[in-house]
């Protein structure tokens, strides 16, 4: 399974909020969905391979040039979406540095980040393990996740079975058009983390 974030997207370099605030890519952005679509063109091999994607703009456009590039359909899943900012998606993101508010300890799972309407840790974590289970149940060579930089973390977690609770501890940094490299192995069913957010086949700077 390999796991990708969306390319470089208009909020990025609007420096909005994104969340649910739904922004398609840059030309920079699609000229790093095909680079991305060629290194996964080379990594799925003859596999069969399925494709799954947020069904947000910036992710689906980029599961559209990878499904180009391996002529295979979408399934779009709006379970896959980013963690959703609420009242704050599409603000300048100076708005929200001002009114963010870190999490305690003792209950990081159930915080919504000094936006009320703002989406928790646990209500992504539940989707996102609800939709893993989904995808991974299917039976399949290869497949494809097309998702965003927090729901990433949570895609991993659930990979490896972690529990949800503990899920509000783990943060995996990821750089848009990264690749995540996740795979079971045949005999013992151990799941592996193959590879972390990889961006050698990016040849662009920072985003």
């Amino acid at each position: 399974m390999f796991v990708v974030t969306h390319t470089q997207s208009i909020h990025h370099t609007e420096k909005r909020v994104g969340g649910w605030y739904d922004t398609g890519l840059t030309p920079r952005g699609q000229t790093d969905a095909e680079a991305t679509a060629e290194r996964l063109a080379t990594l799925a091999g003859d596999d069969d391979v399925e494709i799954f994607s947020s069904d947000l703009l910036r992710a689906s456009q980029t599961a559209a040039i990878i499904a180009g590039r391996l002529n295979r359909p979408i399934v779009e899943m709006s379970d896959l979406r980013e963690m959703s900012r609420g009242s704050a998606g599409g603000k300048p993101q100076e708005w929200l540095h001002e009114r963010e508010i870190p999490p305690s300890d003792d209950n990081r799972m159930d915080h919504r980040g000094g936006i009320e309407d703002a989406e928790t840790r646990r209500e992504i974590a539940t989707r996102i393990y609800r939709c893993l289970d989904e995808i991974v149940s299917r039976a399949c060579g290869t497949q494809i996740i097309v998702t965003h930089g927090v729901a990433l973390t949570f895609v991993i977690a659930a990979w490896i079975k972690m529990p949800i609770d503990a899920a509000g501890h783990v943060f995996f940094h990821a750089r848009s058009g990264s690749i995540t490299h996740l795979r079971q192995d045949d005999f013992w069913k151990d799941r592996s983390v193959v590879s972390l957010a990889d961006i050698s086949h990016l040849k662009t700077g920072p985003k």
